[in-house]
């Protein structure tokens, strides 16, 4: 195997870099810093990635756990991750309808495959842009399992510490107790940022436009939802009924009370018309859910980083 100096991307975890096999094959080779705590992240993703093969989840090629050596090997993704494709300007370089119409479906069946098809039920706990990759064909995968959590068929839930990246975080963390669902409110944050070109939080903005769930629930009672659709984007204006429609999935996922958000299958099924989508629904995204008095405190600090809590990288 030889390495390149080309850096890839970085994140908390480590660094990743292009790299060849022997067959002349690219590879995408992740390295963990540090010791501890990496180590246990390490060997989750090792054990959940080596374990499950979909067309929607990057495939794990092989890994290292030599000495201090943490690396873990994927296959390449030539396009990158999806942010860097749905936050520019350029509208010659952007996405077509069909192109993310596609992506997003296709986060919605590797999320579907994690949370129903898999031996265990395995929550991803870090939906965001930057850890859904493009292939060649700008087919979406979901990578960085380094923060899944798994749980037995016959449960519901368990109980964790608050993990993933603000802006991405499903109201029940308050409660700390967490089921799948909080993928599927993460889910509703990069389909909303998939069709809108822009980041849930955006200081770029009007100081009343900087929160997009903000601006979503607005514009849902003016029935105004085009006027938050990417802009910089023709063949997004053109679909717009296709797209408005979409918006009312992602409302969908992105319920406060978790219990009336959908499975990550039905999802599939209402983005490929088997279903229709549930009527009815709140449209009050950024109110936090009734907490126990002994949360309050925990409740006091989250809400200050609301609506959605704020978005961006770690």
């Amino acid at each position: 195997m030889r390495f390149y100096h080309r850096k890839l991307g970085e994140g908390g975890f480590g660094s990743v870099y292009e790299g060849t096999l022997s067959n002349g094959t690219k590879i995408a080779v992740k390295h963990l810093d540090g010791l501890g705590h990496m180590m246990e992240s390490f060997l989750t993703e090792a054990k959940i990635v080596g374990g499950i093969h979909h067309v929607n989840l990057v495939k794990l090629i092989g890994f290292c756990a030599e000495n201090s050596q943490r690396l873990l090997i994927y296959e390449h993704m030539v396009n990158g991750s999806l942010d860097r494709w749905i936050y520019q300007k350029n509208q010659e370089n952007g996405l077509t309808w069909h192109a993310r119409r596609r992506i997003i479906t296709d986060i919605a069946k590797g999320l579907a495959y994690l949370h129903d098809e898999c031996s265990q039920k395995i929550i991803h706990l870090d939906i965001k842009p930057q850890n859904i990759l493009l292939d060649q064909g700008f087919n979406a995968k979901i990578s960085d399992f380094w923060l899944s959590k798994l749980i037995e068929k016959d449960k519901s839930k368990v109980v964790t510490r608050m993990r993933g990246t603000p802006g991405y975080l499903a109201p029940e963390w308050l409660r700390s107790v967490i089921t799948e669902k909080v993928d599927v409110y993460a889910f509703g944050i990069v389909l909303l940022e998939v069709l809108c070109g822009r980041k849930n939080l955006d200081l770029s903005q009007a100081d009343e436009d900087v929160h997009l769930l903000s601006v979503f629930e607005i514009k849902v009672e003016q029935q105004q939802l085009m006027d938050i659709v990417d802009k910089n984007n023709e063949d997004m204006q053109i679909h717009k009924e296709a797209v408005t429609e979409m918006m009312s999935i992602a409302a969908w996922c992105l319920q406060g009370d978790f219990t009336k958000r959908p499975s990550m299958s039905l999802v599939v099924k209402a983005l490929e018309g088997f279903v229709s989508v549930e009527t009815n629904l709140d449209y009050d995204f950024t109110s936090l859910p009734e907490v126990a008095a002994d949360n309050q405190q925990r409740e006091d600090t989250i809400s200050l980083m609301l609506p959605s809590i704020i978005s961006g990288p770690r």
